[in-house]
């Protein structure tokens, strides 16, 4: 099985998210179930640069922006069983940032193109093309209305388009569909591309892949209604026969509590008691009363309306007046960091806030909390819970999307679950779920198994990849 996985950012090339770690992990797994897997992103100035130096220059060619030729260039490099291309033209991508520019209509309908380009260049074909969000939505349009048509190379070719979140959605002027692709604007008027007065690169995907995946069955269904689909909801139900919910899954490799080398002590299941020494340790790092039984809750997020901020702030002062303390790792909006801060001035070492990226810090906070919290106005399909559960940090999350489908609510009565939940998107509802965490925290028989089903959950990419390759098989009919 051939496989190109395209994508705006993969781990650990560089990544501003989700999609990122995504597109670094089932990649690897896929190529360590026999599969040649290739995965290409754009070659940005911010790339890692352990990374980087792997990187080999391959070979150039010219590729068409509307009436003008831009140059392209392919980088190379073999990591983790996995082939990866950086494509690299300065003008587009040699930039402070990767998103979130005046012209990123033009810089993705370059690399979507550059992307068919460099298969022709190079002499691959790949059984399917796996696209992700919008910046690849014109990927399938492309293949199928002018590269199938002229050039038999691309004949076999299948697109599997995923959605990781589904609220970007790449929508620019009309005028780019001439100006850019060297299309009419037959795809416009006909409204398969129409978004409002744009034209949406996701929605392209969405019409024109062969299979749409998202990333948990929760979230593929509740995309489908006006509460969820951002507006894409008539067209996802359109297409509700292509769609399919495969739930993420997290490197193994990456996040072990064994081996992680950020954390002060390792521990598995098997010596989960070494887990306190984690907690009492960032406890003097970050300047919290030292004591063990104190139940730590910690998030490490966005500070966005998304991630459920509103709800926590509404209880912060009502929860801070108990026993507990509360560690903050993320950046977002003022207005919530502001807010955050405010409570670590207040309430002094029963809070930490720190407005930054850490990656070091975040795992260290992993080993180290009681709980994780995650109140998500919606969560595709979320990795925080995912994280927290192999390191025995119990999620506390709100019922939607992947955190649905990840975290079981705790039964005390027949000890089944490995987390906390709550339905409704209400702060109240999040403060008493909060304090029956805390209560079933304060018997530690009970709080020590629930540590160690949770332990015991296999959130890895292998059951996982075995669910893209068979989707793959089913598509083209190959092995």
């Amino acid at each position: 099985m051939r496989v190109l996985f395209v994508a705006s950012e993969a781990s650990p090339f560089i990544k501003s998210g989700g999609l990122g770690d995504v597109a670094g992990a089932l990649p690897k797994s896929l190529a360590q179930k026999g599969a040649d897997v290739r995965v290409v992103i754009p070659k940005y100035k911010e790339i890692n640069w352990e990374v980087r130096d792997k990187l080999r220059f391959k070979q150039w060619f010219n590729v068409n922006v509307g009436s003008r030729e831009e140059f392209c260039g392919v980088w190379e490099c073999f990591y983790n069983g996995v082939t990866y291309y950086a494509l690299d033209n300065e003008k587009y991508f040699n930039r402070d940032g990767i998103y979130g520019f005046y012209d990123d209509a033009e810089r993705f309908a370059f690399f979507d193109r550059a992307v068919l380009d460099m298969l022709r260049q190079i002499d691959w074909q790949p059984d399917v093309i796996h696209c992700n969000d919008w910046q690849t939505g014109m990927l399938p349009v492309l293949l199928k209305f002018q590269y199938k048509h002229n050039d038999m190379f691309y004949w076999n070719m299948k697109c599997v388009y995923s959605i990781h979140n589904i609220a970007f959605q790449g929508v620019f002027d009309p005028q780019i569909l001439p100006g850019l692709f060297g299309f009419d604007m037959e795809l416009y008027t006909n409204k398969s591309l129409k978004f409002d007065e744009g034209v949406s690169f996701m929605k392209g995907g969405l019409y024109y892949s062969d299979v749409i995946t998202t990333v948990s069955n929760s979230y593929a269904n509740e995309i489908q209604t006006p509460e969820y689909g951002q507006r894409l909801d008539e067209v996802l139900r359109d297409r509700s026969y292509a769609l399919r919910g495969i739930t993420n899954g997290i490197d193994y490799d990456e996040f072990n509590p064994k081996t992680d080398k950020f954390i002060k002590k390792n521990y598995d299941i098997n010596s989960v008691e070494s887990k306190v020494i984690n907690k009492t340790e960032l406890q003097k790092e970050l300047g919290l009363t030292v004591d063990k039984n104190i139940p730590m809750i910690a998030m490490v997020t966005r500070l966005t309306h998304q991630k459920g901020m509103d709800l926590l702030v509404n209880i912060s002062d009502r929860l801070l007046q108990q026993n507990v303390q509360l560690v903050v790792l993320g950046t977002g909006d003022k207005h919530y960091e502001d807010h955050f801060k405010w409570l670590d001035y207040r309430y002094g070492n029963k809070v930490s806030t720190n407005i930054r990226f850490d990656n070091a810090l975040a795992n260290k906070i992993y080993a180290a909390c009681d709980m994780f919290l995650m109140p998500s106005l919606f969560e595709p399909c979320g990795l925080g819970q995912l994280i927290a559960l192999r390191y025995g940090s119990i999620p506390i999350v709100r019922e939607t999307g992947g955190l649905k489908d990840t975290v079981t609510a705790y039964n005390e009565y027949t000890g089944e679950g490995n987390g906390f939940s709550f339905t409704s998107y209400n702060s109240d509802d999040l403060y008493s779920v909060i304090e029956y965490a805390m209560c079933i925290y304060k018997d530690k028989k009970k709080w020590n198994n629930l540590v160690k089903q949770a332990m015991k959950c296999d959130n890895s990419w292998n059951k996982s990849a075995d669910v893209y390759l068979n989707m793959y098989r089913e598509l083209t009919g190959r092995d």
